[in-house]
Formats: C-alpha cells, structure tokens, sequence
C-alpha cells in the first residue's frame, strides 16, 4: 500500500513540473522516458515487504490446521508406559490412582443386586479403529444398576483379556461399554476362553462375517445382532471404579466383570489373533480400592 502512494505521488510530481515548464531544459519525450524507467524501478522496501507478508500469512495458515491425532499403539515409543507423554490429556495414564486394568484379587463377597440388562436385537456396524475390532449398536439396548439406567453404545475386544482373576489370564474378553443420561461410563467385561471348534459363538460369527476392509471404515452390517447372546447363563460379577484401559485413560468409570467365561471357537480366536496378536494394556495398581463380589 505504501509503495503504490509512493509511485502515485512521483507521478503526479513529474507531470507537475513538465506543465509548469514553459522552456524545458529537456524535451517532453526525455522526461517521458524518466518517467517509464521510474515506474520500473521497484520501490525500496516494497519487493522484501511481500514475501514476508506471504510468510507471516502460511505462518498463521499453518497455525490454524487443527494438530493431527495422536498415535498410540501397545508396544514401542507409543506403548502403554508412554502414553502419558504422548498427549497432555493423558496424563492420568500415568498418574491415576483408579486405573484399570486390575487383577481381581480378594473380593468382598456381599449380596449385591443382580445387573438388569435389557438388551435387544438390533442393527450394527462393525469398525476396525486400529487399535480393536468394535461393534456400534443400535439404540434401545441398556442395563439398570444402582439406581441407574445405562445405554449400551458400543462393545470391543482385547486379546489376551486384559482383567484378572486371581491371577488368571483369559484368552480374550469383551467390553461392553455403556453410558447414562449425565455422561458417566459403565462397562461390563465378558471374559471369552477358547473352546472346541464346532462351539462357534454367532455374535462373533456375524461380526466376523461382516469385517471392513479397510481400518477406520464403519460398515454396516447385514441383518442384526443380540447383545445378550453375549452374555453367559451365570450373572454373577466383581465391581469395582476404574477408568478407560486406553487413552486419555479418564477416571470414574464402573466396572463389572462376569465371573462365567464364554467361550468361542478355535478358528474364531484365530481370526481376532490374526487382526490382533495382542492390544491389552498391562495390568495396573490396585491401589487399596474396594471390590465386592457377588455371592
């Protein structure tokens, strides 16, 4: 902007002095020319001015793309033990005094209320996220506890299980991880073991059945699924508060963990092991938090 008043005021000077002269000591055609060759020459300042303009804009262009998703995975720089670095919101991965997962060691067995589940049959779509396989579920499918209604959103996988009893490993387990009306997390764990290969479960055959190709696809599947074909003949269960087993790992999260495993087949555990030989996060502290059990 300053270099174009600059040029516009050399103008009008130089036309001002060739109409005030009434006998030039130089033609009209020379003046003429000093006037071309003027306008040629770039103004000081104006050429560096530009791409530093065009520096500070892609600057603040750069400024204004929103950051890129944080990777995080199970082994390596982005494995458990780092994931606090990973992110600011991770924090309580490594300073949280309620994480899971836990060995459930030493419950309080107490006559605790049986867990009303109201699951139905429904549409879903499966998703490979890159870090599980997870089912998203139709709404309508929930569970009362404690006073509380809770909607079912979604259920995963972790192989091997990522809870303990009394120091015993499972094969794989399922999270069905629900939600209420004020935002607070409820999530039950299925514990799967492997069994025969003629004892295929049909909720893992139709969300095998209906796999994406691609990770980060939610496809839709065809026909429906029933939640409560998840669940085994036995409700029994451990509870206890702990949080998200992955990142940001966030605190204040009910847990309940069936005592009955259920198992699936062979070449059905096959199938997950293939996709995912291991995504479960180490076991964390207990530190002194109360579980009850069931009786």
């Amino acid at each position: 902007m300053c270099g174009m008043k600059t040029r516009v005021i050399l103008v009008a000077c130089l036309l001002a002095l060739a109409a005030r002269a009434e006998e030039p000591k130089e033609p009209v055609e020379v003046l003429r020319q000093r006037l071309a060759e003027r306008l040629a020459t770039p103004v000081e300042g104006v050429a560096t001015a530009r791409p530093a303009a065009r520096a500070a804009r892609s600057a603040k262009a750069a400024k204004a793309q929103p950051p890129k998703p944080v990777h995080w995975g199970y082994t390596g720089e982005a494995g458990p033990e780092h994931w606090a670095e990973l992110a600011p919101e991770n924090r309580l991965c490594a300073v949280g005094t309620r994480q899971s997962p836990i060995d459930i060691r030493e419950g309080l067995a107490v006559d605790l209320e049986r867990i009303a589940f109201d699951y139905h049959p429904g549409s879903f779509s499966v998703l490979d996220n890159g870090h599980t396989i997870q089912v998203n579920v139709a709404p309508g499918s929930g569970l009362s506890v404690m006073g509380r209604r809770y909607e079912l959103q979604q259920f995963h996988f972790h192989r091997p299980s990522e809870e303990r009893v009394n120091g015993k490993l499972f094969d794989m387990v399922a999270h069905l991880v629900h939600k209420d009306a004020q935002g607070r997390l409820a999530v039950v764990a299925v514990l799967l073991e492997r069994g025969g290969d003629d004892m295929a479960h049909p909720v893992i055959q139709a969300v095998w059945g209906n796999l994406p190709l691609e990770k980060g696809e939610d496809l839709p599947a065809q026909g429906q699924i029933d939640p409560s074909q998840l669940l085994p003949e036995q409700r029994g269960y451990y509870t206890y508060m702990g949080s998200l087993t992955t990142p940001p790992c966030s605190e204040g999260v009910l847990w309940m963990v069936l005592r009955q495993p259920v198992a699936l087949s062979g070449p059905q555990l096959d199938v997950f092991a293939r996709l995912y030989p291991m995504n479960a996060r180490p076991l964390q502290a207990g530190s002194g938090r109360l579980i009850k059990e069931s009786q």
